[in-house]
């Protein structure tokens, strides 16, 4: 067994038992499917979906040719992953979400528009991150507006923790960034210490510790209103440097 195949075995079995111990960050609501959200799953799932099950994945094989790769996690109901797939028609997109409404209602839209820079996990993202992606893989990584999980005896559920923090700077290659934004003041402090005490990582920022919101990260409609209302909005953007 050569060392890297040894190394991959280590990894796994280390992630196996952040796996076992952890508390999951999100819960499963099942809501009501439309037509269209189902015929996104019955006609595009088979080309889009990617499965845990398989195991580790080659994206230039995945994709069929080499280009940056981008992986988001929990993209809900996809209006901002979808932007992106157009908007970057040059970047591979995998999207990572629970909720088969959502993963529904992206398939069919991006299916009806016949873009082919997109590829579906419908499982937990730690998980998929385990078992699916080889390290230093992934050039950005994003996590738009996860659960904050306000209440303090929550805390512990929140996805942004130093375990996960960590699975991620493994798949980033070096010099990917991790982008991350929250519409919670509290969460975003919250990130921004977990990001800071994390090793390996460089915050972006050229003043404080938060960026402005790039042009890769559309302006969704729940921000806009939002912003009328003087409700603040923290994007972080972190580099891998290790």
């Amino acid at each position: 067994m050569s060392t890297t195949q040894q190394q991959d075995k280590q990894h796994d079995r280390a992630d196996d038992a952040i796996h076992d111990k952890r508390i999951r960050s999100f819960v499963l609501r099942q809501g009501r499917m439309t037509a269209a959200q189902q015929r996104g799953v019955d006609d595009f799932l088979p080309h889009y979906g990617l499965n845990l099950e398989d195991g580790r994945i080659n994206p230039a094989e995945v994709f069929g040719r080499q280009a940056p790769l981008v992986v988001e996690v929990g993209f809900g109901m996809g209006n901002s992953l979808l932007e992106q797939l157009q908007a970057l028609p040059d970047h591979d997109f995998i999207g990572i979400e629970v909720h088969l409404p959502g993963v529904g209602k992206l398939l069919c839209e991006a299916g009806d528009l016949n873009l082919d820079n997109l590829r579906v996990y419908r499982d937990d993202a730690v998980e998929v991150l385990n078992r699916c992606f080889p390290d230093e893989s992934i050039d950005l990584f994003q996590l738009f507006f996860p659960d904050p999980w306000p209440k303090k005896k929550h805390h512990k559920r929140r996805i942004v923790q130093p375990p996960f923090v960590e699975i991620v700077r493994r798949k980033l290659k070096i010099g990917g960034r991790f982008h991350q934004a929250t519409d919670w003041a509290a969460y975003a402090e919250h990130m921004r210490d977990v990001m800071n005490a994390a090793p390996g990582y460089s915050n972006t920022a050229s003043e404080g510790d938060f960026v402005p919101r790039p042009e890769t990260r559309p302006l969704t409609k729940f921000e806009q209103r939002g912003e009328k209302l003087g409700h603040g909005v923290w994007d972080l953007i972190y580099q891998r440097d290790s």
